[in-house]
């Protein structure tokens, strides 16, 4: 099987360096995304929950675009919740490892 990082070693003339990332790397890596994530899903909500009142206050605003940030809304929720269960059900399953 031809190995593609090879030929591109081969055709860059550039060796492959692989960055060693410590464990304090890692936790601020995954924190700041985590962080970031949580955000987005807030973010998502907080204007759904404005394109909502905008439209129960009657101010111009299209329904259809009400109901597509209540949309997105929602799916990011459902997502963010499936992610956090099986984050969950892993690190249970971690725990029952008998060492």
């Amino acid at each position: 099987m031809i190995d593609k990082i090879s030929i591109a070693n081969q055709l860059t003339n550039t060796p492959i360096v692989k960055k060693v990332t410590t464990p304090n790397e890692a936790h601020q890596a995954f924190s700041s995304m985590l962080k970031n994530a949580i955000n987005n899903v807030n973010d998502t909500q907080s204007k759904s929950d404005e394109m909502t009142v905008k439209l129960a206050k009657g101010e111009n605003v299209d329904l259809h675009q009400v109901m597509i940030t209540a949309e997105k809304a929602s799916v990011t929720m459902a997502a963010t919740m499936e992610i956090r269960n099986k984050v969950i059900e892993a690190y249970q399953e971690v725990m029952r490892m008998q060492v």
